[in-house]
């Protein structure tokens, strides 16, 4: 009976269905881009903390970096 009418035209509801996946498919490769960053954030802050150590306290402008910095109150104390 459906041949009566001739063929029905889905072309708006076919284009809607293409839209959702592409939308959804945008959706997707920006959550894992996101989880992504995230790994890579985590593996930075654990590298970080592991091989960071001393080394980022001292100083590179000192000659010295080991020797510290003499401030006000230690050097008043070496005196009395």
């Amino acid at each position: 009976m459906s041949g009566l009418f001739g063929k029905t035209n889905n072309r708006a509801a076919e284009q809607q269905i293409e839209e959702q996946r592409k939308e959804t498919a945008r959706m997707q490769a920006e959550a894992e881009q996101e989880r992504v960053d995230l790994a890579e954030q985590a593996a930075a802050r654990r590298r970080a903390r592991q091989r960071g150590g001393s080394r980022m306290l001292l100083s590179e402008a000192r000659v010295a970096p080991e020797s510290g910095i003499e401030t006000l109150g230690a050097v008043g104390a070496e005196r009395t």
